[in-house]
C-alpha cells in the first residue's frame, strides 16, 4: 500500500481489505514521506499483526515506495492497494488468486468501478490497468524509480515488462474501485488534467530534474536538457543584486539565467497553484535558491531582496499580489503575459488591476498588450517605468548550432512546421496546401484541457485532406531547435480570427499574444507564417509586418503562393537570420536590470 498524504482515505481502503474472504494476506504500508496525518494514522493499522509499515523520510516516488514494499514482502503473489482506492467485493483477492492458479498466467486483473459508477472488466477506457486491479506472481522485476523515470503509464513502468514472463488474464468480475479525486497521481502528470512537470514537482516536493513521461505529451527529460546549465559556475559579483523571483516562469524558464550570468543572485518563491506549463521551483536548471514556502513572509524579510521580480501568467496573480502586500517596502517589478482576459474570467481582475497599478514598474509582453492595459487602467502605468518584453523569450544559448540542410533542397517541395497545437489549421486549409505540394510537420501534439484535447478527432480527417503532406513527429526540446527544426522552410503561428476592428479595447487574448513558439521558430531560423488580419489590431501580425521576420497571408491560396515564391520566402529567411537574436531574453536582460536599479533608487 503506497500512501502519500492520503490519511483520510486509509480507513476506507483498510475496510475493504479486512473483509476479504482470503485471510492469509500481509500488508506492507509504505508512507512515502507524508506531511499530513498519515504518520499518526498508520500505526493504528498495525494493530493487526498482518500489517507492517515503513516510512520513507522524504517523498521518493511511486517506484521507490512500491519497491520498498516488495523488498519486505514474503508472499509469492503481489497485489496492490493504493491508500485512496478500495476492494469492493469480499472475493476480490480470491478471484485474482483463482486466475493465477493457471501456471501460464503471470498477471491477473479484476474489473473496476471508476469515475463514479462506470464499470470496466479491463482497464478503464483511456487508461492502463490500475494498481488496485492487479495481482501478479512475485518476480525479480522492480519498478523504475524517480531518477530513472516517472510516468502515469503503468504499462510502461511495469505491466508490459511482466507480460514478457507469462500470460495476462482477467477475473471477469468488477470487484474493486479506482476512486476519482483531485489528488490522484496521474492528474499531476497528464496535461489533460492540467498536470505536467511543474504540478508534479510541487505536489511531491521534487528537488531534482525530472524524467517525466506523460500519456498525453510524451517524455520531458529535464535531466538531459539542463545538464549543461546545472554544471556551470555563475559566481555573483560583490555588487550584484539579490533578486527574488516570485510566481512562475512559464515557458523557456531558464531565460532567468541571463540575470545570474551578469553576476546577480537569484532566489525563488513560487505560486502554490501552477498549471503544468507554469515552471516553479526547485527549477531544474539550477542557480536559483528557493525560499521555504511554509513561512515565506519571514523568509523574504530575512533575505531582504534588492528587488522582487514577479511574473508571469494568470495563475501567479493572487500570490504575486499577496507578496506585494506583505513586502510594501521592497521594490516590486511585475512582469505579466497571459492574460488579462483569463484573469477577468477567473474573477481576478480587481487583483490584477491593483497589482499592475501599484507595482514600482511593469513589464508587458507585447506592444498591443501594453496598449490594452493603458486603456483599461488610464493614467496608472508610468511611461518611464513600463517596458515591453515578451515574458517567454528563450535563452540565447539555444540559438547556437549549425542547421541541417533543408528538406526542400532534397525534394523541391516546401516543408513547414507546427509546434504544439495546430490552432486553426482545419482540414480544408490543409487540403489547399497539399494541392500546392506544401508539407506540414506537426511536432508535439499533446492532449490537454478544453480545445487542446481536440486534436485526436481532428487528425484522421486532417490526414485524409492533406493526402500524404501531413506528418506527425515527437516534440522537440531546446536541444533540437536548430538541428531538427532548422530543416524546415517556415513555421505556422496560430490561425485565429480577429473581430476587434482595430479597437484594442475589444481585443481578445489571441489578438494580444506573442505565443512562446515565436522564440523557438526564431532559434530554428524559420520565418513566421501569420494571418494578415487586415483592419484588426493583432500582435503577431503587427510583429511580422514591422520586423519582416515572416509572411502574412489572407487565405490558404495566398499562403501557398507566398511559400512558393522563392524570392519572398528567401527575403523573410534572410531577415530572420539577421534579427533572430532580438527574440532572446538575453537581448533585454541589461535593460531589465537598469529598470531594477531605477526602482531601487526610487
Amino acid at each position: 500500500m503506497p500512501v502519500f498524504e492520503q490519511a483520510a482515505f486509509l480507513p476506507l481502503a483498510m475496510d475493504g481489505l479486512r473483509t476479504q474472504s482470503v485471510e492469509d494476506w500481509e500488508l506492507i504500508v509504505v508512507d512515502d514521506g507524508s506531511q499530513d496525518d498519515t504518520p499518526e494514522v498508520v500505526p493504528l493499522l498495525t494493530a493487526d499483526p498482518r500489517v507492517r509499515s515503513v516510512r520513507l523520510p522524504d517523498n521518493a516516488g511511486l517506484g521507490a515506495a512500491v519497491n520498498a514494499g516488495l523488498a519486505r514482502a514474503a508472499a509469492p503473489v503481489v497485489a496492490y492497494l493504493p491508500a485512496d482506492d478500495r476492494y469492493d467485493d469480499v472475493d476480490h483477492l480470491a478471484d485474482l488468486l483463482r486466475v493465477l492458479g493457471d501456471p501460464a498466467v503471470v498477471l491477473a486483473y479484476a474489473g473496476v468501478r471508476h469515475h463514479g459508477d462506470r464499470e470496466s472488466l479491463a482497464a478503464p477506457p483511456d487508461f492502463p490497468l490500475q494498481l488496485v486491479q492487479v495481482a501478479h506472481r512475485r518476480t525479480r522485476l522492480r519498478w523504475p524509480e524517480r531518477h530513472e523515470q516517472e510516468s502515469d503509464d503503468l504499462d510502461r513502468l511495469m505491466w508490459s515488462r511482466l507480460r514478457r514472463h507469462g500470460g495476462v488474464a482477467g477475473t471477469g468480475r468488477v470487484t474493486c474501485r479506482w476512486i476519482d479525486h483531485p489528488g490522484q497521481r496521474h492528474k499531476a502528470i497528464r496535461e489533460r488534467f492540467d498536470g505536467g512537470p511543474n504540478v508534479f514537482r510541487q505536489r511531491y516536493r521534487v528537488t531534482a530534474p525530472l524524467r517525466l513521461h506523460s500519456s498525453d505529451g510524451g517524455l520531458v527529460d529535464e535531466v538531459g536538457r539542463y545538464a549543461r546549465q546545472r554544471a556551470r559556475q555563475l559566481p555573483a559579483r560583490p555588487d550584484g543584486l539579490t533578486i527574488l523571483l516570485v510566481g512562475e516562469l512559464s515557458y523557456h524558464p531558464d531565460r532567468v539565467l541571463a540575470l545570474a550570468e551578469r553576476g546577480h543572485r537569484l532566489y525563488g518563491l513560487w505560486t502554490p497553484e501552477p498549471l503544468g506549463v507554469d515552471t516553479v521551483g526547485p527549477v531544474p536548471f539550477g542557480h536559483v535558491t528557493d525560499l521555504a514556502p511554509e513561512n515565506w513572509v519571514a523568509a523574504v524579510r530575512a533575505l531582504r531582496p534588492d528587488v522582487i521580480y514577479a511574473q508571469l501568467n494568470f495563475r501567479a496573480v493572487r500570490f504575486a499580489d499577496a507578496v506585494r502586500r506583505a513586502c510594501p517596502d521592497t521594490p516590486f517589478v511585475w512582469h505579466y503575459k497571459e492574460a488579462p482576459q483569463r484573469s477577468i474570467a477567473r474573477g481576478d481582475w480587481p487583483t490584477l488591476a491593483a497589482l499592475t497599478g501599484s507595482a514600482d514598474a511593469v513589464v508587458l509582453s507585447s506592444p498591443l498588450e501594453r496598449d490594452w492595459f493603458e486603456r483599461a487602467l488610464p493614467g496608472r502605468l508610468a511611461p518611464d517605468r513600463t517596458l515591453v518584453v515578451d515574458g517567454s523569450l528563450p535563452k540565447a544559448d539555444w540559438f547556437d548550432g549549425t542547421p541541417p540542410a533543408r528538406l526542400s533542397e532534397r525534394d523541391g517541395e516546401v516543408h513547414t512546421a507546427v509546434l504544439g497545437r495546430p490552432v486553426g489549421l482545419d482540414p480544408a486549409f490543409l487540403r489547399v496546401l497539399a494541392g500546392h505540394r506544401i508539407h506540414v510537420h506537426l511536432h508535439g501534439l499533446r492532449d490537454g484541457p478544453g480545445p487542446q484535447g481536440a486534436w485526436r478527432s481532428w487528425l484522421a480527417e486532417a490526414r485524409e485532406a492533406a493526402d500524404g503532406y501531413l506528418h506527425v513527429h515527437p516534440a522537440v526540446d531546446e536541444r533540437g531547435w536548430v538541428s531538427v527544426l532548422g530543416a524546415y522552410d517556415a513555421g505556422w503561428m496560430h490561425r485565429t480570427a480577429s473581430h476587434n476592428g482595430g479597437d484594442v479595447g475589444r481585443a481578445t487574448w489571441d489578438d494580444l499574444n506573442h505565443p512562446a513558439r515565436i522564440g523557438t521558430l526564431m532559434a530554428a531560423g524559420l520565418p513566421l507564417l501569420a494571418p494578415e488580419h487586415a483592419g484588426h489590431a493583432v500582435a503577431v501580425s503587427d510583429l511580422v509586418r514591422t520586423t519582416g521576420v515572416g509572411l502574412t497571408y489572407a487565405d490558404p491560396e495566398d499562403a501557398a503562393a507566398q511559400l512558393a515564391d522563392p524570392h519572398r520566402l528567401g527575403t523573410a529567411r534572410a531577415t530572420v537570420a539577421r534579427r533572430r537574436h532580438e527574440f532572446t531574453f538575453d537581448r533585454y536582460a541589461d535593460r531589465l536590470l537598469e529598470l531594477f536599479a531605477e526602482v531601487r533608487s526610487g
